[in-house]
């Protein structure tokens, strides 16, 4: 039996009630009993093994040199640089390419002691909500193998949920990991953007994309945050400090106010099942103390359309490398020019749903449309950020359900526009670019685990994580 959290499994591992070659072939038993659920892309056996054996040499012959994450061991999502190794994003586009580097947050996690188990399944190059447009075939949820697991991290959501490894790394674009989190009855955290490094992750759209992580306890993701999180010379973007460590221990003397939106418990577009459980969960809350006051947004029907013109308008930008010539798949079709290898390199290599917002985001980027599309999606996001930290100004928390629905049949949703709306609780983060975290909580809807959505002001990392712990382990 493998121990439930970090603080266990390093206390067993130091008391010799169990070793790290033990716990790693207890998480390989059971990536295999659940290949079905198509979580992983690859698996790295044979290096965890060894690096298994290193470690318990270390933990016996050099506990003192021992870093803060031994005894964890790390999924992550196939779209972060990992030396030597494979990073496809789950697109054919990239299907043969092996990087030369790792990720700034990779080469932090391994010189924290911790083990990488494996490459998760993601929707191609981070492109959807179902886990569904990957090349290498959906991911099925944990809890109901007949429904999506979310995405686009959904493989790292179920990696964690089936017990196939402690934490899972995912990235976070428009809430790519608190919904799949939510889907799957775990924990999915944002940081603030820029407070982990992204240099060796494969770019969607750069002023949104975030490094966050998937775990079954709020402790774990905070160890783990204080390790990868703070500056790098690899990446402007990247905050100059690093987050203020305020995390305390125990209760606040004072219950810190908490804002939920009554417009969007008012949206045709969230689930019935969804604003009942969120009802009853905020009537909980009142219950226990809490202050908890509703507040309206004034733009929250441009929440979806600034965020999916932003978006793909930089995923046009990025995905423009992508091209046959400097590297992803080249066509092996004849061609007369280079034009004909790029167009035929890239209609082979690009699914249809990342053909579509390529398409999308050149559009709006266009000279007929910038200005009317672009420009104004611009405007609107800074307008969306002022009114969010205003409410934050005046309310520590801001609370709402992860998804405006529960995690549907596969292919039982073929109208984008439906899918893209499951997005409207999840954007509001990324486009302000504040910390969010989504926690399951003990109100359930139709059997499955609500996800609840706190959302902090900027830097207020560990502040945020804290308190969501602090829910948690009230039961609330």
């Amino acid at each position: 039996m493998i121990p439930q959290n970090l603080n266990d499994i390093q206390a067993a591992l130091l008391a010799g009630t169990t070793t790290m070659t033990a716990i790693v072939e207890a998480y390989l038993t059971e990536i295999e009993k659940t290949r079905a659920y198509n979580a992983y892309i690859e698996v790295f056996t044979e290096e965890l093994r060894e690096a298994a054996k290193q470690l318990d040499h270390k933990i016996q012959n050099q506990p003192d040199d021992l870093a803060p994450l031994f005894g964890a061991v790390v999924s992550i999502k196939d779209n972060f640089c990992y030396k030597d190794h494979l990073v496809t994003s789950g697109s054919k586009i990239l299907a043969d390419f092996k990087s030369p580097f790792s990720a700034t947050v990779v080469k932090r996690l391994l010189a924290a002691d911790a083990l990488i188990i494996g490459r998760t399944n993601c929707d191609e190059l981070s492109m959807g909500s179902t886990c569904e447009t990957s090349y290498y075939g959906p991911t099925k949820n944990a809890i109901d193998p007949e429904r999506i697991p979310g995405g686009s991290s959904g493989g790292a959501a179920v990696s964690v949920a089936l017990n196939t490894c402690l934490i899972a790394i995912g990235s976070d674009t428009g809430g790519s990991i608190r919904q799949p989190a939510a889907f799957n009855g775990v924990v999915g955290y944002k940081p603030t953007y820029g407070a982990i490094p992204r240099w060796g992750l494969v770019a969607y759209s750069s002023s949104l994309d975030t490094i966050g992580f998937i775990a079954k306890g709020v402790e774990d993701i905070s160890a783990a945050l204080a390790v990868v999180s703070g500056p790098d010379d690899y990446d402007s973007t990247a905050l100059p400090d690093p987050l203020p460590q305020t995390l305390s221990s125990g209760s606040p003397e004072t219950k810190p106010k908490l804002a939920f939106s009554a417009s969007l418990l008012k949206n045709e577009n969230l689930d019935a099942n969804i604003k009942a459980a969120t009802q009853t969960y905020l009537a909980r809350l009142e219950q226990a103390g809490f202050s908890v006051e509703a507040i309206d947004f004034e733009y929250e029907d441009y929440f979806i359309p600034t965020y999916y013109i932003l978006a793909t308008a930089e995923a046009s930008s990025n995905l423009s490398r992508f091209d046959g010539i400097r590297y992803g798949h080249r066509t092996e079709k004849p061609v007369t020019d280079y034009r004909d290898l790029i167009k035929l390199s890239r209609t082979e290599g690009f699914g249809k749903e990342v053909k579509k917002r390529i398409m999308l985001g050149t559009y709006v980027l266009s000279e007929s449309a910038y200005d009317a599309y672009f420009k104004q999606a611009q405007q609107v996001r800074t307008l969306i950020k002022e009114e969010v930290d205003g409410v934050l100004q005046k309310y520590d928390y801001l609370l709402m359900p992860t998804s405006t629905t529960l995690p549907w049949k596969l292919g039982a949703i073929k109208d984008p526009i439906q899918v893209y709306l499951s997005d409207l609780c999840t954007i509001l983060a990324n486009l302000c670019g504040h910390p969010a975290v989504s926690i399951p909580v003990y109100t359930k809807a139709d059997d499955f685990p609500l996800g609840i959505q706190l959302i902090a002001h900027s830097n207020q990392d560990f502040n945020l994580l804290n308190f969501a712990s602090q829910l948690v382990e009230q039961q609330l």
